[in-house]
């Protein structure tokens, strides 16, 4: 496993693909529902996401998620981790009615374990903003961008390169809504974090 994140690291794909393969074996030694099988699962399907290919990653977070489901429970981070991700790999290939109940749902348990201004929460609730943009509705993403944003200052001091993306994601929302002085104003906020910290 560690060997497949340091290839990860490196950009090496190939390697990580084929480390953590072997990884999935070795863990399936201690049985095939066992956590640590769910877990190396859940890395090669990040690997596999990372490269674009959707259809080998896909049932790998199925599989990794039925096993958190059934060593946890429905709500665990690790189940709203993998709901997350399965999500995502829908909505960046044009999904969005099957990534919609999945972000949902990852927000609704992350809520629950870990409060309403975790940085976790923060994370879903901009994945479920991307979405709304995605689907050609800004003015949904919009209150979520500015919630997830309100979370990171809150969690993360407000010059963190997190708040800084939200303020680039907002911005660009309100440019799709055709708010450019205001867009501009945001933009102009990142910036200053962003030159601050280089």
């Amino acid at each position: 496993m560690a060997a497949g994140q340091r290839a990860v690291q490196q950009g090496n794909y190939a390697e990580a693909e084929r480390v953590l393969l072997v990884a999935v074996r070795k863990a399936e030694e201690f049985g095939l529902e066992d956590r640590r099988v769910a877990v190396s699962l859940s890395q090669l399907a990040q690997v596999y996401a990372g490269q674009g290919k959707h259809v080998e990653a896909e049932p790998l977070y199925l599989r990794a998620l039925k096993i958190y489901q059934a060593v946890h429970g429905e709500n665990h981070p690790d189940v709203a981790a993998t709901l997350n991700n399965l999500g995502v790999l829908h909505r960046m290939y044009g999904q969005y009615a099957e990534a919609e109940p999945l972000l949902t749902r990852a927000l609704a348990i992350k809520e629950k374990l870990l409060g309403p201004d975790d940085p976790d929460v923060a994370l879903s609730v901009a994945n479920l903003a991307q979405l709304w943009v995605a689907k050609g509705q800004p003015e949904k993403a919009e209150p979520l961008y500015r919630r997830a944003l309100a979370i990171r200052e809150k969690a993360l001091g407000p010059s963190h390169p997190e708040v800084a993306k939200t303020l680039e994601d907002l911005a660009n929302v309100l440019r799709k809504l055709g708010r450019k002085d205001e867009a501009v104003a945001v933009e102009l906020e990142a910036r200053k974090i962003r030159s601050k910290r280089s």
